[in-house]
């Protein structure tokens, strides 16, 4: 699993004109699976996510996790993070996941995350056109694969 995390001040998620979700303080995470992936990859990304210490503290210091600060969340799910660039100019996806195992994982990881914050995420639509906008903070953008833990 590859996940895209931005600090947001605010976010949301438009598919067919129509606003499916809408954030304030808080993060946008996009997440990529491939056929590799399993649980414990969903367990070990939503942890390490809900407790990224990447908001400031009364000092303005990066000390506090989402779960800390009360902050929002919304998912969006991201097939382009597994991108592979080497050969020429257009992208290769081959290593991201099909809907049929990339769903299942994404609903999973949507699941893990509500019971790991104590409260409802936010999503955009699996498979879908849509259209995010943010206004990043700081900006602080994290990437993180779960293949590569060190």
């Amino acid at each position: 699993m590859k996940a895209l995390i931005q600090r947001v001040s605010s976010c949301s998620v438009t598919i067919d004109n129509k606003v499916v979700a809408n954030i304030q303080k808080g993060l946008l995470v996009l997440v990529g699976f491939e056929d590799a992936d399993n649980n414990e990859d969903l367990i070990w990304l939503k942890s390490k996510i809900a407790n990224l210490r990447i908001f400031g503290d009364e000092n303005e210091v990066m000390n506090l996790s989402l779960k800390e600060v009360g902050g929002d969340m919304i998912i969006v799910s991201q097939f382009t993070l597994h991108a592979n660039t080497k050969k020429g100019n257009r992208p290769s996806y081959i290593k991201a996941a099909k809907a049929e195992v990339a769903i299942p994982l994404y609903e999973a990881f949507i699941t893990q995350m509500e019971t790991e914050l104590g409260k409802k995420v936010q999503t955009g639509k699996f498979g879908a056109d849509m259209k995010v906008a943010l206004l990043n903070d700081g900006p602080v953008t994290i990437i993180i694969d779960t293949k590569n833990k060190e």
